[in-house]
């Protein structure tokens, strides 16, 4: 069995923004759970574990959806978090996609829904509540202390990271296999599909 997930790659230039970002953050935030930047992904549908033939036709939806679904680009919007303090659950970015004259609303919001539509095609539960693109970034398992509230209030406000204006390249689905560990999940590639290439 392999515990599945389908994500947006990052690439290397994003990898090295977050890892920045966790690097300071944690400085100020020791305790909590941050991820390392290689693990960060824009997670598009959780599957599960899936077993050889489930996960076979994993990949094949994943590929017929990246045939339609035009090329684009996305930037960081700023940080935000799940949960109310002290009992804060996770800490993420958001992500803002830039509109494209080949996609009509959201070409973020096109990839997940033709993603679900293929994955639904080919009888996997998909969720169904709205989508709401985040990269996690840490993970709280316990009451935050006062400082550590507001160390985490500072985080927020803070302008480094509010927005990065730079705009990344999504140019492929990729097919993720999970492993858990004491030592946090470890992620490997199973497969990248190319997204239609579109010209300006």
């Amino acid at each position: 069995m392999t515990r599945t997930f389908i994500a947006l790659e990052m690439v290397e230039s994003l990898q090295r923004f977050l890892g920045d970002l966790v690097a300071s953050a944690s400085r100020e935030l020791p305790a909590l759970r941050w991820v390392e930047s290689a693990g960060i992904h824009l997670t598009l549908a959780f599957l599960g574990e899936l077993d050889d033939e489930r996960l076979e036709l994993a990949m094949e939806a994943t590929g017929v959806a990246a045939q339609s679904i035009p090329s684009f680009t996305y930037r960081m919007k700023g940080l935000g978090v799940f949960g109310q303090p002290p009992q804060l659950r996770v800490i993420w970015m958001g992500v803002e996609d830039q509109p494209s004259p080949f996609v009509q609303g959201s070409p973020l919001q096109l990839a997940h829904r033709v993603l679900n539509r293929e994955l639904e095609r080919r009888h996997f539960e998909v969720e169904k509540r709205p989508f709401a693109p985040h990269l996690t970034l840490a993970r709280v398992k316990y009451m935050l202390s006062p400082a550590e509230q507001q160390a985490v209030q500072r985080l927020l406000q803070s302008k480094r990271a509010a927005v990065s204006a730079q705009w990344y390249p999504a140019g492929h689905l990729a097919v993720m296999k999970s492993a858990l560990s004491r030592g946090g999940a470890k992620y490997t590639c199973l497969g990248e599909y190319a997204l239609e290439s579109v010209k300006e």
